[in-house]
């Protein structure tokens, strides 16, 4: 009898000690809930379910409940379902379970189950004052019900897994940058990412961004670290890029001891190829609201971003901010609204060169998970609508993260379709379409590009932009057939430059090529192709083309007056050079007056010898045996060994420039005041004959 109660002591003992330490699990777990670290409150809470008696129901229910909330917030969607199935086993729903339950049936692809438990969630939410619930319900039941027919129908996207860029951990929030789009930044869990703590939150380390580099043969490298303080032991997120490239703004998650993570934007300045630790960029006041997922707009004036602050539609919305102080300030903050924001939660937003918006959604009716959504400008009435790009781009899975190459419909995105934990890989896309876009690029006359310059474009049907340059001043742009356009190329401290282009419809894509060489104010402009008699004046034929393009220049810039000079080699006497290049300058702005360009804007000046070329690093690219600085006078010159040589820089010498004198002609009245600015014609001339005026 001794030993059976001995026996039935510790039985007793066993199971107190089990309470205990369930309930002491359950508190561990609860901590850290409510510091948003969810992979260890699950880990807490199954630990506590396990040792819950089976006859405990309610605790069983309960305790099932908080790990289904945990496993659906760090995505094991099977997991989710288990415990939700087990909640409901134990009659511990509530009016959210068969909601969330559904939800994760679709993220599994279940998608008949999926149906039958958003109608019950429907069903227990009718009569309760909870709008935005029962939005949610009606759009995944129109999800659940029209998942696999969309899937069935796919789609002329094609894509691929990129394992290049991939690990065994999660790899996620791709951009490219880079003005031959040959660099890709994204975020990785990989075991190369600074810290050695796990993350609370996911069960892996803090997320580092990495980085992949283009060969010259165009495949791509191994990932990277990124040598610099870019990343640190805290959570570095989906990070974007000014369009020059020079400025990158990335999600950081914050840790505090006495509050749950937070995620701030913070921004990061290149310098040559290093990115400088990266500083808090302010957009609100709100310490307890998250901003997160930034995105730069095409023209680089907007900020857009993720939050779940006040006055948010759903969980998270998309709001946006413009930059000011160089993209290292904001102004007022405006929330997108409805049709892209829901009561659910829209998330990492990203845009097209050619201004589409792309972000992710499981408030609009989708594949399961986020699904990818485009948000364009309906035509006539510049009203958004929403399309949803169908399978395979969206999935059963969360897919989010565009980014583009160039302004053709492929780049790269990221999924975590088919992974069993919910961990994020990238992926590539591809949608063949029949495009017209045009390239320009900007640089000095006979100098470098000007990635400052900016390029304002006016078509016909509408169009007013402002395109930035990339670094090696160049930019592109989808246009529209039947459009007529004009380009204005401008930049601080030189002339403008215009292009006018006619675009005619095609039926396989097509790129125009576009120049724009600026005129520098404050040095002189050598003018190419000006060819005259030998031992004379007269300018010979085929100089018309670069006179032409000189009055097209004055015509573009009516209040600059210039100095139009000629330069001769050291050949023949002073006064004998400086008498014929006086005769050459006063020719050409003869031609120039001849062509309607009025005479006090010219003023016609022979050098002769006295003013030798000085060689900018440009031309001694051309010259192997000239360098940047050198002068050739007569000294030099005849210091040259070889005759050709010579002859070469003696042609160089040989030579018509201008130089702006003033930028203010007509500008002003006889007393000195500033003119009245002409006002735009009141007539009902077409479009395409007033382009100019918006300029």
């Amino acid at each position: 009898m001794q030993r059976l109660a001995d026996i039935v002591c510790v039985v007793v003992c066993a199971v107190l000690l089990m309470g205990c330490g369930a309930d002491m699990a359950v508190k561990k777990g609860d901590k850290f809930f409510s510091m948003g670290e969810y992979y260890d409150a699950a880990t807490q809470y199954k630990k506590a379910y396990a040792q819950t008696p089976a006859k405990e129901r309610q605790l069983r229910g309960q305790r099932a409940m908080k790990m289904a909330e945990c496993y659906r917030r760090i995505n094991y969607a099977q997991r989710a379902i288990a415990a939700y199935n087990n909640a409901i086993r134990y009659k511990q729903q509530d009016s959210l379970t068969y909601l969330r339950l559904a939800q994760q049936l679709m993220k599994n692809g279940n998608y008949k189950e999926a149906e039958k438990n958003f109608q019950i969630a429907l069903d227990s939410l009718y009569g309760q004052d909870n709008k935005d619930l029962t939005a949610l319900a009606r759009t995944g039941l129109e999800s659940a019900r029209n998942a696999s027919e969309w899937k069935k129908q796919g789609s002329k996207y094609t894509v691929k897994r990129m394992d290049i860029f991939n690990s065994r951990r999660a790899d996620y929030s791709p951009m490219l940058v880079g003005d031959q789009n040959d660099q890709l930044f994204f975020t990785s869990t990989r075991n190369q990412a600074q810290g050695d703590e796990l993350s609370g939150i996911t069960g892996t380390k803090n997320g580092d961004i990495f980085f992949s580099q283009k060969d010259d043969k165009g495949k791509w490298g191994r990932p990277e670290t990124i040598d610099s303080e870019l990343n640190s032991a805290l959570d570095e997120g989906a990070c974007c890029f000014t369009p020059d490239g020079k400025t990158m703004y990335l999600t950081q998650c914050q840790t505090d001891p006495s509050y749950p993570r937070y995620a701030r934007i913070m921004v990061s300045q290149r310098s040559d190829a290093s990115w400088a630790k990266p500083t808090e960029l302010n957009v609100t006041r709100d310490t307890l609201a998250t901003i997160a997922h930034p995105a730069v707009s095409p023209d680089g004036e907007w900020l857009y971003f993720v939050s779940d602050m006040g006055g948010s539609l759903g969980g998270y919305d998309i709001w946006r901010v413009q930059l000011t102080g160089g993209g290292n300030g904001v102004g007022v903050i405006e929330n997108l609204g409805a049709p892209i924001n829901t009561p659910g939660d829209e998330l990492f937003p990203t845009f097209r060169p050619n201004g589409d918006l792309y972000f992710s959604s499981d408030g609009h009716p989708g594949m399961g998970g986020l699904d990818i959504f485009i948000a364009k400008e309906r035509e006539g009435d510049n009203r958004l609508t929403i399309e949803h790009p169908g399978f395979p781009l969206n999935s059963q899975g969360d897919d989010f993260g565009m980014t583009f190459e160039g302004l053709s419909n492929r780049g790269y995105f990221c999924s975590n379709r088919g992974d069993a934990r919910g961990w994020d890989h990238i992926y590539s896309f591809e949608k063949s379409e029949v495009t017209q876009t045009v390239k320009g690029w900007v640089y000095e006359q006979e100098g470098y590009e000007l990635p400052a310059a900016q390029v304002y474009m006016v078509g016909n049907d509408g169009t007013n932009l402002k395109l930035s340059v990339k670094g090696d001043g160049s930019f592109e742009q989808e246009i529209e057939p039947g459009v007529s356009y004009v380009f204005l190329g401008t930049c601080k401290g030189f002339l403008n430059h215009k292009e006018e282009l006619q675009v005619e419809p095609v039926t396989e894509s097509e790129q125009y090529t576009l120049q724009f060489p600026l005129a520098n104010i404050s040095a002189p402009v050598l003018i190419e192709n000006i060819f005259y008699d030998f031992d004379k004046a007269t300018l010979r034929p085929e100089s018309a083309t670069a006179l032409d393009q000189l009055v097209k220049l004055l015509e573009e810039n009516p209040n600059v007056t210039i100095e139009l000079s000629a330069h001769t080699d050291y050949k023949g006497s002073d006064q004998y050079n400086e008498r014929l290049s006086q005769q050459r300058a006063e020719t050409v702005v003869n031609y120039l007056i001849d062509h309607g360009i009025a005479a006090d804007r010219l003023t016609p000046k022979g050098y002769g010898e006295s003013r030798p070329k000085t060689i900018k690093r440009k031309v001694a690219e051309r010259y192997p045996f000239l360098k940047e600085g050198d002068v050739l006078t007569e000294e030099f010159v005849l210091g040259l060994k070889e005759a050709e040589q010579q002859e070469q820089c003696n042609q160089l010498n040989r030579r018509t420039e201008f130089l702006v004198l003033r930028t203010t002609y007509g500008l002003f009245d006889e007393k000195g005041q500033l003119k009245a600015p002409v006002k735009p014609r009141q007539t009902d001339e077409p479009a395409e004959e007033k382009s100019e005026d918006l300029f």
